[in-house]
């Protein structure tokens, strides 16, 4: 009974990314939304929590360097005015993010948001990770997550893997990460945040 449990659960984890996309913004529209974030240069882990089961739903990348992009490999999210390329949205301000842990966050979900300050180059790295890595297939956010992660300076004791819980454990366990947690008493169908402006 508890391998069937747990495999339903694998599977509803696993259902929760959405399908791969074959987005590609020109140039001039991604050059237009370029953001740099004024602090310092980090990698964000965002995981997407059941408030029902505690099961890991999504994970996704916030990457602030020279640019801040989120890496949203499989996800549903997107906006007219953030341009994107294979899950790498550009433009992210603080309203966009904002906006990113909103969407994500509901009665049925809670958003967890892990930090760590690294060096410039280390997020040179993991912005040109992301857009080298190309459209996530469905079921596979966690093994691009975690697999970006395990490429990067200080990030090799995170192992692959599909389960975006385990990547959040992994990722708390380096040494200086912070970590905040966004609930929300939006309903379960919030597609009309969409259409809200950035």
């Amino acid at each position: 009974m508890l391998r069937l449990i747990m495999a339903l659960s694998l599977l509803l984890t696993l259902a929760a990314c959405g399908a791969a996309d074959n987005i590609w913004a020109s140039d001039k529209a991604v050059a237009q939304a370029s953001y740099r974030h004024p602090g310092p240069p980090t990698i964000t882990l965002l995981t997407v929590i059941s408030n029902k089961t505690g099961a890991g739903a999504h994970s996704a990348l916030l990457i602030s360097g020279s640019e801040r992009v989120v890496f949203d490999p499989a996800g549903s999210w997107h906006h007219p005015n953030l341009p994107e390329r294979h899950d790498v949205h550009y433009g992210m301000t603080d309203k966009a993010v904002d906006f990113y842990i909103d969407y994500h966050a509901r009665v049925t979900y809670h958003m967890v948001q892990q930090d760590i300050v690294v060096s410039p180059q280390v997020a040179e790295m993991a912005i040109r990770a992301v857009e080298r890595y190309g459209a996530v297939p469905k079921t596979q956010c966690g093994t691009a997550v975690s697999s970006i992660l395990n490429s990067l300076p200080g990030f090799q004791s995170i192992s692959t893997t599909m389960l975006p819980k385990k990547i959040m454990r992994q990722f708390g366990a380096l040494p200086g990460v912070t970590e905040q947690k966004f609930f929300d008493n939006d309903p379960e169908e919030n597609g009309e945040i969409l259409t809200r402006g950035i």
